[in-house]
């Protein structure tokens, strides 16, 4: 089966919006927990699995496509115009809003879109590109021309630019990164023959430098044949961010087929910055997953396949006693977003969780078109993301050179409510997440101060 904010984001962030790493690297990814523009969906139809597939799976994108719809874009791929419309029916009658979700029309042989479809990255100059890696099914095990081709659709499209990659085969959910660099992946879904026959694992790994910015990589072995994608990581590993890796325990990531020193490995996994990862355990299933019709997988579910979106964190559930005790642990290491499960049991006999079906489109850090202040001009204010916000809102700016920035609120009739060093930074884009829980809801001003007191004032709205 496809077993398939903080300081920290704020480093994470501006690491990112740099215009060149150290190393000179050509492209990265950013994590999956900063901004997105949207999430890209290919939603499901009969074409593969036969007539009943499509009623049995498709409540669990309803709840995917709701959740996710508040705080970001929601984009989602339908095979044919008549699939479109009983989408939108189905949307309808759910009564999910439509404002920020679209459509477009490609053929498709599945699903799992975080395998074959496009993975955006930025360029040294921060243009958004979009990387066509090869997709094959897993290693020739399923049908895959028309998903192979989602990622050149997508691209002329959006009129984001593609780079074909085809020439190495990767899948998006035989990778887990820590948006700084950091990669951990199983040989079986990546290095092996079934993938990349004519490629060396340090050939793979220079596409990856170049093409994800990835500089330090953690590999396990896994287990080819284990399942379709032969060991996906995420069905097991989670960066929850720049610092946290979500797994499981010893017992846990055994019954998983991981082994002893792969356990280790992931425990002692360290970052670019040879710094430890914290480490949270959460469990699998306590029982067997059985679908709605009672059809029993042989298999208990992970937790370790979830989605970070804008607002909500959407967690794979089972209808199991252990559905509410992983929600909450997730939950903790995201109080600004709110946690969603979306129940899978009938998807996970076909082989994923909420992870795999799901592709983030990180924001385009060009939506304006004012140029970079000029030395001497100090401090320019970029459109803040998503506004209006409910919950939590990206502050983004730039700097002619070196400052310290310093935040103040202010409420509508001037009242003083958040005061706070945003902290230094060097010359260039900056975002910096900012938490609106406890400020009161319509207009707020945002006053930046400059070490040399200059001062701009811009409005945001918070929206409950």
């Amino acid at each position: 089966m496809r077993i398939h904010p903080s300081i920290s984001t704020l480093l994470l962030l501006a690491w990112f919006i740099g215009s060149q790493s150290a190393i000179g690297q050509n492209y990265r990814m950013p994590g999956e927990d900063l901004p997105h523009e949207g999430t890209w969906l290919q939603w499901p139809h009969n074409n593969l699995y036969g007539p009943f597939y499509q009623g049995d799976v498709e409540p669990g994108w309803v709840t995917l496509t709701n959740a996710l719809q508040t705080g970001e874009m929601v984009h989602i791929i339908a095979y044919d115009n008549a699939h479109r419309s009983h989408i939108t029916n189905l949307l309808n009658n759910a009564s999910v809003p439509l404002t920020n979700i679209d459509f477009f029309v490609f053929p498709t042989d599945d699903v799992w879109v975080r395998d074959n479809g496009p993975i955006f990255v930025y360029d040294q100059n921060d243009n958004l590109q979009i990387l066509d890696w090869g997709f094959n099914g897993w290693g020739f095990d399923t049908p895959y021309s028309q998903c192979d081709a989602i990622p050149a659709s997508v691209s002329n499209a959006v009129n984001i630019p593609r780079i074909d990659l085809s020439a190495m085969v990767l899948e998006g959910g035989a990778i887990e990164h820590d948006g700084r660099g950091t990669m951990m992946a199983t040989r079986s879904s990546v290095t092996h023959s079934s993938r990349n026959p004519g490629l060396t694992e340090a050939q793979i790994e220079d596409y990856m430098t170049t093409y994800l910015g990835f500089t330090n990589f953690i590999w396990l072995d896994g287990v080819y044949g284990q399942d379709i994608t032969d060991h996906h990581i995420d069905g097991f590993v989670k960066f929850a961010n720049d610092s946290t890796i979500v797994t499981m325990d010893s017992l846990n990531l055994d019954y998983w087929l991981v082994t002893g020193n792969e356990i280790t490995t992931i425990y002692n996994a360290r970052n670019v910055n040879n710094q430890p990862y914290t480490i949270i355990k959460i469990p699998l299933t306590q029982n067997d997953v059985q679908t709605t019709t009672g059809f029993n997988t042989g298999i208990r579910g992970s937790y370790c396949n979830y989605y970070i979106g804008n607002d909500a964190v959407v967690v794979p559930t089972y209808n199991d006693p252990n559905d509410a005790v992983a929600m909450s642990i997730i939950q903790s290491l995201y109080p600004n977003r709110t946690v969603v499960g979306m129940n899978v049991q009938n998807l996970y006999e076909y082989g994923g969780m909420t992870h795999c079906v799901t592709q983030q489109q990180p924001i385009d850090l060009k939506t304006t078109d004012a140029p970079s202040p000029q030395e001497g001009q100090g401090f320019q204010w970029l459109p803040n993301y998503p506004n209006p916000a409910a919950s939590e809102t990206t502050l983004r700016f730039a700097l002619a050179e070196f400052d310290e920035v310093t935040l103040r609120v202010m409420d509508i009739m001037g009242q003083m409510v958040l005061e706070k060093e945003l902290g230094r930074f060097q010359a260039g884009q900056h975002a910096v997440p900012l938490d609106l829980t406890g400020l009161p809801s319509g207009v707020l001003f945002c006053q930046f101060t400059l070490r040399n007191g200059a001062q701009q004032v811009h409005k945001i709205v918070r929206q409950r």
